[in-house]
């Protein structure tokens, strides 16, 4: 379940790992993309961590989703300001995680143009999301999530443009997808009442 305090709880989190793991999500990308993935993803959420994130869910998400949207460079700016602008939507309805992060996924498949199996952020947020359902979401899995990315050909994005040579790398997008779910789990949002 989300609340406004988890959600600040995970978003500080969330910038903790991006701080600590940009050169690693740097090196993932320069095979298959343009080797700027952590610096983009680092700037976007020390800009988050400075914007004022506060008042209802609704409120907390749709600054989030802003400040990455005006702040992320490259690909991943617009896709987690998406997700987080429907996330956002959604949580006007309810505070239910699954739900609110299903309409998060919706929000990046039609901005990314993209689903599950294309080597892209999705084949660690679907699954994910999946797990959360049944309940059984856990650090472990998402690592074994993100590794399972390894063996997929790049179909979108820019890792499609050197095809077959995209297979045996860790998709970036995936990876700091990974830092976010862990990061939920961590706050206490993925805990079942």
């Amino acid at each position: 379940m989300f609340t406004p305090e988890n959600l600040v709880e995970a978003i500080k989190l969330f910038n903790d790992k991006i701080q600590e793991n940009k050169n690693y999500l740097s090196e993932l990308d320069t095979p298959i993309g343009d080797g700027d993935h952590g610096n983009n993803m680092a700037r976007g959420l020390s800009a988050v961590m400075e914007a004022t994130i506060e008042g209802s869910l609704f409120d907390e998400f749709k600054t989030i989703a802003m400040t990455l949207i005006s702040k992320v460079g490259g690909a991943s700016g617009p896709l987690y300001g998406t997700a987080m602008l429907e996330m956002a939507k959604a949580s006007k309805e309810t505070d239910d995680a699954e739900t609110i992060l299903r309409a998060g996924i919706a929000g990046i498949e039609k901005r990314g143009k993209a689903t599950l199996g294309e080597k892209t952020m999705l084949d660690l947020w679907i699954p994910a999301v999946e797990a959360i359902k049944e309940g059984n979401l856990t650090s472990e899995r998402l690592t074994t999530l993100t590794d399972e990315t390894k063996d997929l050909v790049a179909t979108k994005g820019r890792a499609s443009y050197v095809g077959e040579r995209s297979k045996g790398h860790i998709d970036p997008g995936a990876m700091s997808s990974n830092y976010f779910f862990q990061s939920l789990l961590e706050a206490g949002v993925l805990t079942h009442e």
